[in-house]
């Protein structure tokens, strides 16, 4: 009885601690800064009333709504709020009203029930400002941007919105039309993600939208798809890429569940991303968008097969220090160097093999097919001991018919070399460094068998 408790105890601490290694799974801060058009043309009809009261109406409700969200800073922004169009445009009027803190709703509700629209709509230089407005770029810091109008001051707003988005500032904007005409509704949609509020009800339902896409948790599951259309390939890594920004986000090593379906993972839903699957080569595909809140499944071709390389009877360690370097079919660039005491998985396909022996040898239209193991195997090696009875300068080459390939420059500060060669016929070419005539070169045949060993005199 008292083994019996001592292994429970034991089962119990081990769960305890396992539980305890695994990564946890933080909730990340999300930061909204609000940017507030109060431009003049902001006071102008609108529905039941003018742009500026309904957007201020709408606005002071989300943000009761947000008050009581967790893990969230806000900030508010306004601009062609100071300075009136008369006598001339200000096109630096804005300014950061409410900076981020853990309680400042009633601030910027306060600040938005007493704004009044006087001035101009200098866009690009407020998203600028709007940069430093953010304590550090750790949290999802999220841009939104209410307007009526498009860029007054000739600054290029989709220039400063990328360059926030590529230094990892911010998160892809939201910008949000109150009323825009048609012809202008596309010089915002560079900016980020455009929403257009053609009446009342539509802003608030564009407002709803907005929130809970900026909120609301989105998972994801990539289908690694075999040669039969089937998600079965696993255990690789997945890079995400914001696209935007041009930065990594996520690492995630490729899992099947318990049930045999491709694993759940959690994903920011506001960059477009590009995703590399870490496959021998690499899959690529780009320009992912998310349903926000919803799960979206991913699918990629990603069928695999394995290589397994082998010399026959050769010293196990002899055969570890070999490499084999593996190739596209008919292209020259390298994929991988792959150890003879290793199986590799690859795509499917054809490949070219260029194994690093005495003499190099190619392999090639070595075919990888689904789930299937493709062994290569190569000649077993012969040893060539190479003995001088002085330093000096030589050259081993391969003899085919009745032509020299050259394989080998031996070293002119040794008078042996002990060579791995592949089975065949070579000749070694030797001089002295003391001897001044080239007549006394020393030039020896000799044949090298599987597995067998030859000396070589030089001499």
């Amino acid at each position: 009885m008292k083994k019996l408790k001592l292994l429970l105890l034991f089962v119990v601490s081990l769960s305890v601690n396992l539980r305890a290694q695994a990564p946890v799974k933080e909730i990340p801060l999300t930061r909204i800064l609000f940017i507030f058009d109060c431009s003049l043309s902001m006071s102008g009809k609108w529905q039941t009333s003018s742009k500026m009261d309904v957007s201020k109406k709408i606005l002071m409700k989300t943000i009761d709504t947000l008050s009581k969200t967790k893990n969230l800073e806000i900030a508010l922004r306004m601009y062609g709020h100071q300075s009136s169009l008369f006598p001339e445009r200000d096109c630096k009027d804005t300014k950061l009203e409410v900076p981020f803190s853990k309680n400042n709703f009633a601030a910027i509700k306060n600040r938005i029930k007493n704004a009044s629209p006087k001035g101009t709509t200098p866009i690009a230089y407020t998203l600028e400002q709007c940069g430093a407005d953010f304590p550090d770029n750790k949290a999802r810091n999220i841009v939104f941007l209410i307007t009526d109008g498009v860029e007054e001051c000739d600054g290029d707003p989709c220039a400063i919105s990328a360059a926030l988005q590529k230094k990892g500032v911010v998160l892809q904007p939201f910008v949000l039309g109150v009323g825009i005409d048609e012809n202008f509704k596309k010089t915002f949609e560079c900016m980020g993600k455009y929403f257009d509020a053609a009446n009342e009800k539509m802003f608030e339902s564009a407002m709803g939208i907005i929130i809970s896409q900026a909120l609301n948790s989105t998972t994801a599951q990539v289908n690694l798809l075999d040669a039969y259309g089937k998600p079965t390939e696993t255990n690789v890594n997945m890079s995400f890429y914001d696209m935007r920004a041009e930065q990594l986000k996520y690492n995630f090593i490729h899992t099947l569940n318990h049930k045999g379906n491709p694993d759940t993972i959690p994903l920011d839903p506001l960059p477009t991303y590009k995703m590399v699957v870490h496959t021998i080569p690499p899959i690529v595909k780009d320009s992912i968008d998310l349903t926000p809140g919803k799960h979206n499944i991913i699918a990629v071709d990603a069928p695999q097969g394995y290589l397994n390389l082998k010399v026959t009877s050769m010293n196990l360690n002899d055969q570890a220090n070999l490499k084999y370097i593996i190739r596209k079919n008919k292209e020259m660039q390298t994929l991988n160097v792959q150890s003879a005491d290793k199986t590799e998985k690859y795509l499917t396909g054809k490949y070219d093999i260029e194994i690093l022996t005495m003499p190099r040898l190619v392999v090639p239209d070595v075919i990888i097919s689904q789930s299937k193991t493709t062994s290569v195997q190569i000649p077993q090696l012969g040893l060539a001991n190479i003995v001088m009875s002085t330093v000096g300068y030589g050259s081993l080459y391969l003899v085919e018919k009745n032509e020299l390939k050259w394989v080998y420059n031996f070293s002119d500060n040794s008078t042996k070399e002990t060579l791995n060669l592949l089975p065949g016929k070579y000749r070694a070419v030797f001089r002295s460094k003391s001897s001044k005539e080239s007549i006394y070169t020393y030039d020896r045949e000799f044949k090298v068998e599987p597995g067998g060993s030859v000396t070589v005199k030089l001499f």
